[in-house]
């Protein structure tokens, strides 16, 4: 090599010398004039739509503009996700001519719900040489909430009889509600001459008449979120089953033009605007509570007034009779029952069954949820006229 360098000239030498130089300072300069490149860059996203079923996809679009006098390099783009929605969507962009944008568009599918941070967008700019990558990150994310399955359910009928009036006839679900002639509990300030001193003696508790008397289309949707009275883990629990129950049912009565709220076995939940997005918001983050009892929750129900429609899985007998309790008047009142202990075997269990006998003495209608009963039928069996009882136990076909 001595001898190499030694048969050059002093030219040649000068070029070695300067080719050397060349490429420790290419690196540099590329380097600085990307991050002296100022590109003004700004980046908007929007969901279509921002809310979707579990299993259903979205599509995202990123806007990305330039809004500075320079034209910029090549762009790498990156959209940040949760890596429980599948790989991080990349992109090469062009050069962004100055006022210029580019979009992006991709699709995400999330099979479990909950809610999910879309972004920031990352922007890595490459020099001419592709020597040089800098990174820069937007700060706009989006949210992603991902709701239960819903499952559409039909528009049952049930017999005027079991709404209080006396025709006999058949009325549709969508159109009762809470009858306000019948006695409800005493408030502050109800004057005395107003207590109704039958419903008195028979609930235990100072009862009133009410003034007005007119159907009220109004439901309360009860959950029983307690881990000890559900099985199983991930989608195939029983959790899941009735949290995608709970919001098919609150989605159906919105449908239906219901005045609805949704309570659990904490109380009720606060509307945060419409009762629609109040249930499918919360139900989509909705996790197992550890209570042992829901006393709260049932004497949230028994004061909200209007039909009952409750979705619960393994009860002791004390929760069954409050349950039962929470019931008044002549309100409807259904119960969707999971066979918990028998959900993976598919039977149903004899504390079920018990449970069953107990809400149905206090006139609830019940059906019995198995791991192959299909929602829909459920739902139709809880409308099924009282002189054609329906068996307890699975109702067969695929649950979803």
């Amino acid at each position: 090599m001595r001898g190499v360098f030694g048969s050059l000239t002093t030219r040649g030498r000068s070029f070695v010398a300067a080719g050397g130089a060349l490429l420790v300072v290419l690196p540099l300069v590329s380097a600085l004039i990307a991050r002296r490149s100022r590109y003004r860059l700004s980046c908007t996203r929007k969901l279509d739509p921002p809310r979707i079923p579990a299993g259903q996809p979205t599509t995202v679009t990123a806007r990305v503009e330039n809004v500075s006098r320079l034209r910029t390099g090549v762009l790498l783009a990156e959209d940040i996700t949760p890596y429980t929605l599948g790989s991080r969507p990349r992109f090469v962009l062009d050069e962004i001519e100055p006022g210029g944008h580019r979009e992006l568009n991709y699709q995400i599918r999330a099979d479990s719900r909950g809610k999910f941070t879309i972004g920031p967008l990352r922007v890595r700019v490459a020099d001419s040489f592709g020597l040089v990558e800098i990174s820069r990150s937007f700060s706009t994310t989006s949210t992603l909430v991902v709701t239960p399955r819903i499952y559409p359910l039909p528009r049952a009928t049930a017999q005027s009889s079991w709404l209080g009036e006396g025709d006999g006839g058949m009325r549709t679900i969508s159109a009762v509600g809470e009858d306000d002639a019948a006695p409800r509990q005493y408030q502050d300030g109800d004057g005395l001459h107003r207590v109704h001193w039958r419903s008195t003696a028979r609930y235990g508790e100072l009862m009133v008449r009410r003034e007005e008397h007119q159907w009220r289309n109004s439901a309360s949707v009860f959950l029983d979120t307690r881990r000890a009275a559900h099985a199983g883990t991930g989608p195939a629990s029983t959790f899941e089953f009735a949290v995608s129950a709970a919001a098919s049912i609150g989605a159906h009565l919105s449908g239906e033009g219901f005045r609805a709220r949704l309570i659990t076995d904490a109380g009720e939940i606060a509307p945060r605007g419409t009762f629609q997005d109040t249930l499918l918001d919360m139900l989509a983050v909705i996790t197992p509570s550890h209570a042992g009892g829901f006393r709260t929750g049932t004497a949230e129900l028994a004061r909200a007034g209007g039909q009952l429609i409750a979705v619960v899985g393994r009860l002791s007998a004390d929760d069954a009779r409050q349950l039962a309790a929470s019931r008044r008047g002549n309100a409807p009142a259904m119960a969707l029952l999971l066979a918990v202990s028998a959900w993976a075997a598919d039977g149903i269990a004899e504390d079920t069954a018990q449970t069953a006998e107990v809400l149905s003495a206090a006139g609830w209608r019940v059906a019995v949820a198995s791991a192959s009963t299909p929602l829909a039928a459920a739902w139709q069996q809880l409308h099924r006229p009282a002189d054609r009882p329906a068996p307890i136990g699975g109702l067969g076909g695929d649950p979803r």
